[in-house]
């Protein structure tokens, strides 16, 4: 998930603590095999022993991945699992501990079980992530912290009962989310999607149940994806449309804007994450306390 300097989506919490209701573990995951679904994006599925115990609320679930260092077998992670895991990560020295980053679960396959995370690549602005994904190979290690519940913290899609408008916009980033999310919708909803792609060939089938129109706007610097969202035909405020919005921080501001001052939304009803930021790290909106 980069742009013109490495970057990474941001996370959830700085502290990632478990809920209640789904604790989360650290899986020990080894790669089963890789797959290039388009020419931005390359599909990583993930077998492991301990797989069966790993949960996921579908929607935009995140999940963090802990990539190994060059030189190393396996990334090293702190155990403890008591909500103070954050702590003990940012304890280890940089150079040795393993390189955090937060993803969408694309989809957790049970029989066999497997946790399938796609990686959206920009040739040029490689970051680690995008790095250790395109050289996996079968049996390369990989450690995620992840719940063991449907119903935990780390997931933002959460519409009131009843809602049955929708609007959904993000970049590719934000495919897998959306991809969830779609696939989450019953089928008396409504949706409008708007997604943003590097490439033509990037798009991709999106399976839902609802009556869903998906617009692909293949990126171009002059006709920006703001100006295209902002000329849409969208659901009227009055039907009570639940918004969700992910992607380039200030792509989802300029978004959450246009919804909310431009067009009436109920702010309450306007659900936006910045995923990443341009030549900004995961662990450097850590450190400044701006991942959110």
């Amino acid at each position: 998930m980069t742009a013109s300097q490495p970057t990474a989506p941001t996370a959830p919490t700085a502290t990632a603590t478990a809920t209640a209701d789904a604790p989360y573990h650290f899986f020990d995951l080894r790669v089963l095999r890789t797959e290039r679904v388009s020419p931005s994006m390359l599909r990583v599925v993930l077998g492991g022993e301990d797989l069966a115990g790993m949960g996921s609320a579908g929607r935009d679930q995140r999940i963090k991945l802990f990539f190994p260092h060059p030189g190393q077998d396996a990334p090293v992670v702190p155990r403890s699992e008591d909500g103070q895991w954050y702590a003990a990560w940012c304890a280890l020295d940089p150079g040795v501990r393993g390189i955090m980053r937060t993803y969408t679960t694309r989809d957790l396959l049970r029989d066999p079980d497997a946790l399938v995370v796609d990686f959206a690549l920009h040739p040029g602005a490689e970051g680690p992530a995008s790095r250790w994904a395109t050289a996996a190979r079968p049996g390369d290690k990989l450690c995620v912290l992840a719940p063991v519940g449907a119903e935990n913290g780390g997931y933002d899609f959460r519409p009131p009962p009843g809602t049955r408008s929708y609007v959904l916009a993000g970049d590719e980033s934000a495919l897998p989310a959306l991809a969830g999310i779609l696939a989450s919708l019953p089928p008396e909803a409504t949706a409008r999607v708007w997604i943003e792609v590097q490439d033509p060939a990037d798009r991709q089938h999106l399976a839902t149940e609802a009556a869903a129109e998906i617009t692909w706007v293949v990126r171009d610097p002059a006709a920006p994806f703001v100006d295209a969202f902002r000329a849409a035909d969208l659901p009227d405020p009055a039907t009570a449309p639940y918004a969700w919005i992910a992607g380039e921080s200030a792509t989802v501001r300029a978004l959450r804007r246009n919804l909310v001052q431009d067009r009436g939304y109920d702010r309450k009803s306007v659900r936006f994450s910045g995923y990443w930021r341009p030549g900004t790290t995961e662990d450097q909106l850590l450190t400044t306390g701006q991942a959110a």
